[in-house]
């Protein structure tokens, strides 16, 4: 039995810390999962294991050890080894969330968006409000040299409190530049002390609105059912038209989409009795029957120039005609990643013609102007043998995207590291101020989920892929952040520990009383929708599930998803300004 004596009295041998981290990751993510009051913390709940392992770890191995000076230096190396695990899996989280994010990010701030984006930042700049008007009324001692210190456990409080936890990752990146390695604040801890009633302020704000604005759910549902009628910009439309207007006689398919300066498309055309598929060239006669897919919007335009409106179906007939074929197809080939349906000429050189694109979850309207990524699905018609070679144009090969772009990875992580280690200068600073490990590889994921496709990167991956590299980069970050702060864990609690509870309360409830009062009685937005918002902002998922649950529909979700990229972002960067900036204020 010596190698197990081995393994555990060499706390920097690569056996102990696997152990170590498997075991808290394993027991946290178990009771992650227990609800109580319909609640968990899911992977969250590492951090709380991590400490407690950490506390009895430094009580009962660490503090017997203290006088050997071996033993102390391989406590250090232990040491080293785990903040290089913590920053490891930090920049996975991060970089993954900045490629799920990337895509939508800049489409947010259209339309109502903006209203909702903004109303979300007012909300995080008031938690930065209340956290630093609550440390200059309870730590701040002019002069001390305590400040400093206080400041970075009020930072780690702020981040418990909205419970955010790559907001932490990103504060604690910063530490070790202000501070001496053997005396960087345990920010771990305000964020375990705060983090609990985190969560149940956030809902407890939430049904406190409620009574404020004096809501009726009965209501809210009925008024958000009647906002989501049809929307005849949103969703494509088909129908029949039969050329009527001598004027557009002679003219092909391309010259009238031109000149309407509207997105259609002419899936099937009929001269007589006989079926065809057509092309941009397809010119028009006088009684040709056209079947057209447009945004609803766009009918009245198109009919008005082309002829007239048919009520026919060509649903059995289309079916009947065997050697004419819709299916859709998967974009998995990376040389497609970025092209627009213009740049494939799929209707002129295949005479297949695209209806529909599927993104996400989401019904995009086919346009020639089109963007397509990878994991696209399109809706294609045409003649069996063409769409088989639109199908080799595209790839269609499902097993491709399984397979990881692993490298495409980490060229991203490393741009994005180094992006977050290029200065700042600010007026006034000494101190240039940086992106950091956490804020680097999120501002690169964003842009090359957004953009990457104009320089031949694929940023695609599965969610499944996705979800499994940010939750292994979270327990890991999770999981070191605390058994490293698990050896001043009980220190904290009994030197202020109860402070950032009540602090960390009221960061959490004070904005969200203030912001939801603006959003309901000012912007007028609609009690699920705004319940969403709350939880995007706090990127909070078991606020966003209570806020389901409550609304028995997908407004919360909308809220939710309408707010999340961008709170996501300032949340990581607010944590890392509120040092880089207060710390050498403070001397």
């Amino acid at each position: 039995m010596n190698w197990i004596v081995d393994i555990l009295l060499r706390p920097n041998s690569a056996a102990h810390i696997a152990i170590l981290l498997a075991l808290v990751i394993w027991l946290g993510v178990k009771l992650g999962r227990m609800k109580l009051g319909g609640i968990s913390l899911g992977v969250s709940f590492v951090l709380f294991v991590g400490i407690f392992a950490g506390h009895l770890y430094n009580t009962f191995a660490v503090s017997a050890h203290t006088s050997d000076p071996a033993f102390v230096d391989l406590m250090a190396q232990q040491n080293n080894i785990l903040n290089f695990v913590k920053e490891l899996g930090l920049i996975l989280f991060v970089y993954c969330i900045g490629l799920q994010v990337g895509p939508g990010f800049f489409s947010i701030f259209k339309k109502g968006g903006v209203q909702m984006n903004l109303l979300s930042v007012g909300i995080i700049l008031m938690d930065v409000c209340v956290m630093l008007a609550c440390f200059f009324l309870v730590f701040y001692e002019p002069n001390s040299a305590s400040n400093k210190e206080n400041l970075a456990m009020m930072t780690g409080v702020l981040n418990g409190a909205i419970t955010n936890t790559p907001a932490l990752g990103a504060a604690s990146s910063v530490l070790p530049g202000f501070f001496a390695s053997d005396a960087i604040p345990a920010i771990g801890n305000g964020y375990a002390c705060a983090y609990p009633l985190g969560v149940l302020g956030m809902i407890g704000a939430t049904i406190l609105l409620r009574y404020l604005c004096r809501i009726k759910l009965e209501e809210e549902t009925k008024d958000y059912e009647q906002s989501q009628e049809v929307d005849p910009t949103a969703l494509p439309h088909h129908f029949v038209l039969q050329v009527k207007n001598k004027a557009v006689c002679g003219h092909t398919l391309r010259e009238i989409h031109d000149f309407l300066k509207r997105d259609f498309i002419c899936s099937r055309f009929k001269k007589g009795d006989e079926m065809f598929i057509p092309n941009g060239e397809t010119v028009l006669e006088e009684d040709m029957k056209l079947m057209i897919v447009c945004a609803e919007a766009d009918m009245v335009a198109i009919t008005t120039l082309i002829g007239e409106r048919l009520q026919e179906s060509w649903r059995k007939e289309i079916e009947s005609q065997t050697h004419y074929v819709s299916r859709r197809l998967l974009v998995t080939k990376p040389e497609i990643n970025g092209k627009t349906l213009a740049d494939l000429h799929v209707s002129t050189l295949y005479h297949v013609n695209v209806t529909r694109v599927t993104r996400a979850g989401m019904t995009l309207f086919a346009s020639r102007h089109l963007h397509l990524q990878m994991g696209d699905r399109l809706l294609v018609v045409g003649s069996e043998e063409n769409v088989e070679r639109v199908k080799e144009l595209v790839g269609d090969t499902i097993k491709r995207l399984e397979v990881p772009n692993v490298g495409m990875l980490f060229l991203g992580i490393l741009l994005g590291v180094l992006l977050g280690q290029i200065p700042i200068p600010i007026p006034g600073l000494d101190v240039p101020v940086k992106l950091g490990l956490a804020g680097g590889p999120l501002v690169m994921a964003i842009l090359i989920g957004a953009f990457g496709y104009r320089f031949k990167i694929t940023a695609y991956t599965t969610t499944s892929a996705n979800l499994m590299l940010r939750e292994v980069g979270l327990v890991l970050f999770l999981a070191c952040v605390g058994i490293q702060a698990g050896a001043s864990f009980w220190e904290t609690v009994c030197n202020g520990g109860l402070r950032y509870v009540w602090i960390g309360f009221l960061i959490t409830v004070i904005p969200i009383i203030l912001g939801g009062l603006y959003g309901r009685l000012k912007l007028k937005l609609n009690y699920y929708t705004l319940m969403g918002l709350i939880a995007g902002t706090h990127t909070d998922p078991p606020a966003l599930a209570f806020a389901s649950q409550t609304a028995n529909n997908d407004a919360p979700a909308i809220g939710y998803s309408t707010v999340y990229p961008l709170s996501m972002f300032l949340r990581i960067l607010v944590a890392q300004l509120i040092l880089l900036i207060g710390l050498p204020l403070l001397g």
